[in-house]
């Protein structure tokens, strides 16, 4: 059973940052691609940034490019998103999330409902 748990969220000034984790247990952690999305209440959840299995290819959607930073651990079955300069407007739940497609890679053109596998979310407030 896969199960992914983020944590790290919380509440910050605008300009201030975070860095939020998510630790995946149940498959071969490495060979899985990992996307970070969020979610605005009445909104769908928005593709946020991605990592390939090895680590070494990164995507991130245009609103986050050159704040944003997501990383990943495969020692420690974690994937990181660091936060930087953060607006009031990246307040939001963020969810970290795969599939069952080993191998692939995750760009600003994924949905949400392509992926299998879900954390419960963490909250990121951003007050300015």
């Amino acid at each position: 059973q896969v199960q992914l748990v983020e944590s790290g969220g919380g509440s910050v000034q605008a300009g201030g940052s975070l860095r939020l984790s998510c630790v995946v247990s149940g498959r071969t952690f490495h060979t899985y691609a990992m996307a970070w999305f969020r979610q605005a209440p009445g909104k769908d959840r928005e593709f946020v940034a991605g990592v390939t299995g090895s680590g070494i290819s990164t995507d991130y959607a245009d609103s986050v490019k050159g704040r944003f930073v997501v990383s990943r651990d495969n020692t420690k079955a974690t994937v990181y998103m660091q936060m930087n300069s953060l607006w009031h407007e990246d307040t939001d739940v963020y969810y970290c999330a795969t599939d069952n497609a080993p191998y692939g890679r995750y760009d600003a053109t994924l949905t949400g409902r392509q992926l299998n596998y879900w954390g419960q979310g963490t909250q990121v407030t951003v007050s300015s």
